[in-house]
């Protein structure tokens, strides 16, 4: 039976027609992703026109922090400041820039819990600081950040700083390199969240959190692998860092990834709905693998230490270290035993060192040490947890010698 009279040649090899397109077949597809970009504004309380959509969180990091830099701020020398436990795609963004003689930059480090003090990212701010950069929560401690108080700060400092920002420019013209408009320097510094790790357990909304860009990835969201999302609060100045088209608003060129964008909208529609419920499960399951750790003769011998705050931490992230047995010889052996688990972001795994975000809050352990991250989800089972347990306390009775 023939389903359709429709003849399509223009799809140029694709599956799908392009959303640029201005036959029925491109119109309709177009729908689909504005349709799609209502239900990711509505999920973060934000405007459809402020979503530019992405391949991903890391792409979404580079044309935030990028972006932000190539666009009105060619008056003066840009200074970025950011933590020491970034996601690669913001902390190599940065290294890059600075290295280039872009930007100067400060790297704030964390306290020993993981968490950054919102007073040392105010006082690193410069009259150049033209963008603050903190994660949501860690990829591999899943410490969560006080992005509100941050932006409080930000605020304040905005707040007592314009007056003399505004003297600065009008009479220091000898230090300004091109002419740019004074409101882009007044607004400044603009503040970005890497959300990716936060997305599917903290509530986003743009507006009580008082940010100014906003990014997370598709990946993390069931089904929606090659999406990614930034959010820029209207008036934020921002230039694309690649060129070819006029697709997402001039910021981003490249046709869409319509399906996955789409299998993006309706996740986060899902997720708004069932968030809460999930995240207390999922906590509890994570508070019982702490307690038994506590309990069990065999983990106390081997010293084992939780990295990362227990209060400010998601629901669905584990990281310990045993201080004298290697990681990654620890994944292997749950490997083997069916349990999967991961030494350091998926981002470092060619990285022969061991993870960055341990060595930050713990420096007296070695870098073949590490941590060992467990990551809960949606089908994660305290008979999962149990096993993992078990498996783990048979794994160091094995590697015995290691830490006799």
């Amino acid at each position: 039976m023939v389903k359709s009279n429709l003849i399509y040649l223009d799809f140029a090899g694709s599956a799908e027609p392009n959303p640029s397109s201005i036959h029925s077949a491109g119109v309709s597809a177009r729908k689909s992703l504005d349709d799609a970009r209502r239900k990711v504004a509505e999920f973060i309380h934000a405007r459809p026109n402020e979503i530019i959509f992405t391949a991903s969180g890391t792409e979404s990091n580079n044309l935030a922090i990028t972006g932000l830099v190539w666009s009105n701020f060619s008056a003066f020398v840009p200074h970025v400041v950011t933590t020491n436990i970034e996601h690669p795609s913001v902390l190599e963004t940065v290294r890059a820039l600075t290295k280039r003689g872009m930007i100067t930059s400060t790297i704030v480090p964390v306290e020993e819990d993981g968490v950054v003090d919102p007073k040392k990212i105010k006082s690193a701010i410069t009259e150049n600081t033209v963008l603050v950069s903190v994660m949501y929560a860690n990829n591999e401690i899943g410490t969560v950040q006080p992005i509100d108080e941050i932006a409080k700060e930000i605020r304040h400092y905005r707040k007592t700083a314009r007056p003399a920002k505004f003297s600065w420019v009008l009479e220091s013209p000898s230090r300004v390199r091109s002419a740019r408009p004074l409101e882009n320097f007044l607004d400044a510094p603009f503040f970005h969240v890497d959300a990716v790790q936060a997305v599917n357990h903290v509530p986003l909304n743009v507006e009580k959190l008082g940010v100014d860009l906003l990014t997370f990835s598709g990946a993390k969201v069931e089904g929606a692998r090659g999406s990614g999302v930034l959010w820029k609060r209207k008036d934020v100045p921002l230039a694309p860092i690649m060129h070819g088209g006029e697709q997402e608003f001039g910021l981003r060129p490249g046709t869409e990834n319509t399906e996955a964008v789409v299998k993006l909208g309706k996740a986060l529609q899902g997720l708004s709905k069932t968030q809460g419920k999930e995240s207390k499960r999922l906590t509890i399951l994570r508070d019982y693998f702490f307690r038994e750790l506590n309990k069990k003769k065999i983990f106390k011998e081997c010293g084992v230490v939780v990295n990362g705050s227990l209060e400010q931490r998601l629901p669905n992230n584990i990281n310990i270290t045993f201080p004298k047995i290697p990681s990654e010889l620890l994944v292997l052996e749950l490997s083997a035993r069916g349990v999967m688990v991961a030494s350091k972001s998926a981002c470092q795994s060619s990285n022969s060192e061991g993870s960055y975000v341990i060595g930050a809050i713990r420096p007296e352990i070695g870098k073949d040490i590490g941590g060992l991250r467990f990551s809960l989800g949606k089908s994660t089972t305290k008979k999962e947890i149990e096993f993992t347990l078990k498996s783990l306390a048979e794994i160091l009775l094995k590697l015995k010698e290691w830490y006799h």
